[in-house]
């Protein structure tokens, strides 16, 4: 593959899938600086990645696959330099990046709280992704993808029933 091809496809992964790494990127990183960070991190693992892509997946599952397992290691690497903040410490952060509808401010809070697999496998999800492809993305069985989404449900279900006023 020529550099002007690995641009090209570039360009147009990033152009026709920036809507699935922004939700990444915002269900990882709250602070714009972090945002920014973390999506450089991300269109540089796309960027190197390009040459080993053998269209046996589809991009949207490369991408998924790319973009969560960078977020993953981010967020590791990030916890080691901050590991005196607390979600209490990022509650204000939470407010100021709140999107418009309370209820979907609600969710990315409490997407937030997930540890890093449960998080993905809820952004899958959200997005209508097979167990099957749940399970390609992130290297686990679908029967485990099956059961680690029925407690996501339960544990959402329990929370929402705690905030009425958030209208859930």
């Amino acid at each position: 593959m020529t550099e002007n091809e690995q641009q090209t496809t570039f360009e147009n992964w990033l152009r026709q899938h920036k809507a699935l790494l922004f939700k990444v990127i915002r269900s990882y990183a709250f602070t714009a600086m972090d945002q920014d960070d973390l999506f450089q991190e991300i269109t540089i693992q796309v960027w190197h990645s390009i040459p080993s892509f053998r269209n046996e997946s589809s991009v949207t599952t490369w991408l998924y696959r790319i973009a969560l397992n960078t977020a993953i290691k981010w967020v590791h690497k990030e916890r080691k330099h901050n590991q005196a903040d607390s979600l209490d410490h990022a509650e204000h952060i939470l407010q100021e990046n709140q999107p418009a509808d309370e209820q979907l401010a609600w969710l990315y809070h409490e997407i937030y709280k997930l540890d890093v697999i449960d998080r993905s496998i809820l952004l899958l999800l959200l997005d209508g992704f097979s167990y099957k492809h749940m399970a390609d993305v992130l290297g686990i069985t679908e029967t485990n993808v099956g059961v680690k989404i029925n407690r996501i449900k339960k544990q959402l279900i329990t929370k929402s029933k705690k905030y009425d006023n958030h209208g859930i």
